[in-house]
């Protein structure tokens, strides 16, 4: 007797179909971890885009407000220049503008050879003895304004900085005195110095309405 499989039972036949169930479902598997791994790579990917496009977003975005800031800063800084430019060009006077301290007043016409201008006051013509003074033939900036406390109009003077030392040495011996200021021989006003002006910065007060202070003013400018 002997142990044997009847035909046809089949037992090899089943083994190689366990084998390739096996293999498909191997297969299966790989396909499946292959798929997560693809749709893994994929997320990645779109965050790192998604990260890469905010990031040049951002930058863009900073370059755009860096940008408009340096426009800002330039406009100002070229408004800024030209307004200084315009407030130090210097005003240039038809003709000189001569400040004397005036050393004497006496009524009628000055005399033949007097170093003096003869002015006018409401009692007639008037003698004005000047000593030795300064020519101006430009300014900083020359304007009528209206006086504050007076409500009256005054002439602004500012002097350029190069004439600065010789009007303070000028007004420093003339306080409580009058000064002579003479265009074209003719003397326009003599206002009393009040204190030494060393900045600069003259005001001639006394007009009592604006179409005065404007006449003043031409007369400054020499026209």
């Amino acid at each position: 007797m002997g142990l044997g499989l009847p035909p046809g039972s089949g037992l090899g036949t089943a083994s190689a179909d366990e084998a390739r169930r096996r293999r498909a479902r191997s297969a299966a598997r790989q396909r499946e971890i292959a798929a997560v791994k693809r749709s893994r790579a994929a997320h990645r990917r779109r965050h790192v885009d998604a990260e890469q496009a905010a990031r040049a977003h951002r930058s863009a975005l900073l370059v755009m407000v860096v940008t408009l800031g340096l426009l800002i800063a330039a406009v100002a800084v070229s408004g800024a220049m030209i307004a200084a430019s315009m407030r130090t060009r210097p005003v240039v006077l038809a003709s000189p503008l001569n400040v004397f301290p005036v050393t004497q007043t006496t009524p009628g016409q000055c005399p033949a050879g007097t170093p003096g201008v003869t002015g006018q006051s409401a009692s007639g013509p008037v003698c004005y003895r000047l000593a030795q003074g300064i020519a101006i033939r430009e300014v900083a900036d020359l304007r009528t304004q209206r006086n504050g406390t007076s409500g009256a109009y005054d002439v602004a003077v500012t002097l350029r900085r190069h004439d600065h030392a010789a009007f303070a040495n000028l007004t420093r011996a003339s306080v409580g005195r009058d000064l002579a200021f003479v265009v074209r021989d003719r003397l326009v006003t003599a206002p009393r110095v009040d204190m030494p002006i060393l900045d600069g910065r003259i005001v001639i007060t006394g007009p009592a309405d604006r179409a005065q202070a404007e006449r003043l003013l031409r007369e400054l400018k020499g026209r």
